[in-house]
């Protein structure tokens, strides 16, 4: 298998590099036309709509959404149904990510200035959140656990999960999941229909103020459509994993860790960081002799002909100098002292920490979120958490003297802007000198 190698001495190494990080984001006129027409329709009809839709693209003939909903006793029965072991072993993932996400939660607070004045912060929970998971093809009950468990954290109290259920098929782990994760409410339904939905409402379905989830391009396009009516978590591109590496790692355990990225779909990005030309021989010798007995060998070698990269560097340091401009979602420090290195890294959705730390495990049980940053984008943004379930909102409150002190300010600021009435409100708090 041929995989693009780089090196950082080569003059047009960033420019090579750029396009190699570089995917079609073309917005597919169809999926877009389609989406509005979908978010539209459900807008303008509700219930009915969504009925035809999940009609139309999951084979799901029922004359009210009502009959869409799985209520809790039904919960119940698929978490008894599921292998002892299974369900044991997604209670210990649901724990492991439940204390992990405890840690994160924010508390409200205050200070004083004059004695009498105060200044803070009030922390509160939404009201109400939304819940995409996929299903069809797949089934994911991890992205079950790791949106909802926070979200109950948090304190959000009306939790709504959309699944769809293509032919009526139901999948047990991905509701036994829910069961754990104390998810309310759960509707059969997907798609961007889905999305509006909870965005707008309907008759059945109640609106909801924000919205996670991974889906496809129709529900990303719809998530998209909708920010702003609700909030959304983000926009997710391709999975990737870039892996530093000294050179010291079994190179069976790399290539397997590239592997589990490219497996995701064609586009997804698997970058291997060296300091030893030998060793990425090494890989790769792993690499053609591993993937026979891949059973998504096909995707895989896909992703990794046109999305992987090998880059040979100078140093560890300047590897992770490499990494930060890439700025991946998952990040493998995958070197004898990854403390020291860690010093050196900005931006990384996730950070693995040691050989023996596969970002596979942290897909499941480790405990820190995996809906995390794509495409560049942990430049500035961050794993999916309890803080994301949770908004502030600012407190002011000041004495007669304060008031009166500030105003002579903030008066003078607002008439420098134009602003006669600020002037004027803050000018009625100021204290005369014979009150």
């Amino acid at each position: 298998m041929d995989i693009k190698r780089l090196k950082s001495t080569d003059n047009n190494f960033l420019s090579e590099l750029k396009n190699l990080l570089t995917f079609d984001t073309d917005d597919n006129e169809a999926i877009i036309k389609a989406t509005n027409e979908i978010i539209n329709e459900v807008k303008k009809v509700g219930d009915q709509a969504v009925l035809e839709f999940t009609k139309k693209f999951d084979n799901l003939d029922t004359n009210s959404v009502q009959s869409l909903e799985i209520h809790q006793d039904e919960l119940t029965a698929s978490l008894n149904k599921i292998p002892p072991e299974t369900k044991k072993f997604l209670e210990i993932a649901a724990q492991r990510i439940n204390e992990y996400h405890s840690k994160q939660k924010a508390e409200s607070w205050t200070y004083k200035d004059d004695g009498a004045s105060s200044y803070g912060q009030k922390i509160s929970p939404l009201d109400r959140v939304g819940l995409y998971v996929p299903g069809g093809k797949a089934a994911y009950p991890s992205s079950v656990l790791m949106n909802a468990i926070p979200a109950k954290i948090a304190g959000v109290k009306d939790l709504i999960m959309v699944v769809p259920t293509p032919n009526g098929k139901k999948n047990d782990l991905v509701l036994a999941a829910a069961k754990i994760a104390k998810v309310d409410r759960v509707f059969t339904i997907g798609g961007a229909q889905a999305i509006a939905a909870l965005a707008y409402g309907t008759e059945t379905i109640p609106r909801v103020d924000k919205i996670v989830g991974p889906g496809n391009a129709y529900v990303a396009e719809a998530k998209r459509r909708v920010f702003g009516i609700v909030g959304i978590d983000m926009i997710a591109g391709p999975s990737e994993i870039t892996i530093i590496c000294d050179g010291k790692t079994n190179p069976d355990w790399i290539a397997m860790d590239l592997f589990s990225q490219a497996e995701h779909d064609e586009l997804s990005q698997s970058v291997l960081i060296t300091t030893d030309s030998g060793y990425m021989d090494l890989v790769m010798a792993s690499i053609d002799k591993l993937i026979i007995d891949m059973p998504r060998k096909s995707v895989i070698i896909s992703s990794l002909k046109n999305r992987g990269i090998f880059i040979l560097c100078k140093d560890l340091k300047e590897a992770a100098a490499i990494s930060n401009y890439i700025a991946p979602e998952h990040l493998e420090l995958s070197v004898e002292d990854p403390e020291s290195l860690l010093k050196e890294i900005n931006h990384a959705g996730a950070i693995f920490m040691g050989k023996n730390t596969c970002e596979a495990i942290g897909d499941y049980c480790a405990g820190p979120n995996h809906v995390l940053p794509t495409s560049g984008t942990a430049r500035f943004s961050s794993p999916l958490g309890v803080y994301d379930f949770q908004k502030r909102s600012s407190l002011i409150s000041l004495s007669a003297e304060t008031a009166s002190e500030l105003g002579y300010i903030a008066s003078a600021l607002a008439e420098g802007e134009g602003l006669h009435a600020h002037s004027q409100s803050a000018k009625y708090r100021i204290i005369k000198k014979n009150e």
